[in-house]
């Protein structure tokens, strides 16, 4: 089950109370106060883990307590520190605070901590309150209380390359395809009901990770379909690809499909919507009517996006979307040649190489 939301509670260790001792030996010089403070409380801490991919963990363990510390002691013996929670999250966690919506952290990389929720301090044992005049102080302090709040943990997966376009567009079949992903195929829409990543690895070694998310219809913003609450996990990309089918068997305009995608996209984000996108016509396999095709390939022309034609199925045109999407998002291969001739890719214009 892929979760990518959840709402947790986590609340620090208490800090430990003062301890009221007083020190009464026998022929010891100095006695008086000798209460120990008390240990600090732990906190909660998340971690970003490789482990974890989604938020399922806290569906069922919605609660994170750390350790309060222990009492002072007598004989000025100070009481231990609670341990600290260590709280594993999936990288690309984005953390709120779940009652005023304010963005706390966001976790984009391996091993990044963050302190949810601070320890309590301990309280101080009565020896710090000795004074020549109070030499007997019956009194202590009591611990703090460690933080506690809600929270609220979203997570957007870490992709070079989202996938977006119709359901049935060939989206689920690229991604098999060029990685080993394995999402659902079928010839019924919403077979992608959650989001896919796949790692796709060059000839030269080099690799790129595609997020594949379920299909977009027209009204996803109003809830329409799945809605658009998938898109969060392509809004890290850095390259998206709009897949059009340009089939006859979807019953559908190959260019109204590709505005209706435009609008969804700029319905949710105005910074999602400026992304750099390559068109990508699918199906050609089955493809009679060429000029579906090339309506489509002049409307993207027409607003400078870079243009290809495949089939997954047969791997038409896939080596050539590949390299253009690899020189997009991955730096040059080291020791290539300065003096080496730049790859086929888009032009001041931004036309590529006709395909198909």
């Amino acid at each position: 089950m892929f979760v990518d939301e959840a709402i947790i509670r986590v609340k620090a260790g208490d800090g430990g109370n003062g301890c009221v001792a007083f020190r009464r030996e026998k022929y010891v010089p100095r006695g008086g106060p000798s209460g120990g403070d008390g240990g600090r409380g732990g906190d909660v801490i998340l971690v970003a883990s490789l482990h974890h991919n989604t938020l399922l963990h806290f569906r069922f363990n919605p609660e994170h307590r750390a350790e309060r510390g222990r009492h002072g002691e007598g004989s000025n013996r100070s009481g231990r520190s609670g341990a600290d929670l260590e709280v594993p999250v999936p990288v690309g966690t984005v953390v709120y605070d779940a009652d005023s919506g304010e963005p706390l952290f966001d976790f984009t990389a391996p091993g990044q901590r963050f302190v949810a929720a601070r320890g309590g301090r301990g309280g101080r044992g009565n020896q710090h309150f000795a004074t020549p005049t109070r030499q007997a102080p019956d009194f202590a302090e009591k611990g703090q209380p460690g933080e506690e709040r809600r929270l609220r943990l979203v997570l957007k997966l870490l992709a070079d390359v989202g996938l977006v376009g119709f359901p049935n567009a060939g989206k689920s079949t690229l991604i098999s395809r060029i990685s080993a992903a394995r999402p659902k195929i079928a010839d019924y829409p919403f077979t992608t009901l959650e989001p896919h990543l796949g790692v796709v690895q060059m000839p030269d070694l080099r690799t790129f990770v595609v997020a594949d998310i379920p299909g977009l219809i027209e009204g996803a913003h109003e809830g329409h379909g799945l809605g658009d609450r998938f898109l969060r996990h392509i809004e890290r990309t850095r390259l998206l690809l709009h897949l059009v089918d340009v089939s006859e068997a979807s019953g559908r305009d190959p260019r109204r499909d590709f505005d209706v995608i435009l609008a969804e996209l700029a319905s949710y984000s105005e910074e999602l919507a400026r992304k750099p996108m390559f068109v990508v016509a699918t199906k050609l396999d089955v493809l009679q009517d060429r000029r579906r095709l090339e309506s489509l390939r002049r409307k993207a022309r027409r607003k400078g996006l870079p243009f290809f034609a495949i089939s997954a199925v047969t791997g038409l045109g896939l080596n050539e979307l590949l390299h253009a999407v690899a020189g997009a998002v991955l730096p040059a291969p080291a020791g290539a040649a300065c003096a080496e001739a730049p790859p086929a890719g888009p032009g001041p214009s931004g036309a590529l190489p006709q395909d198909g």
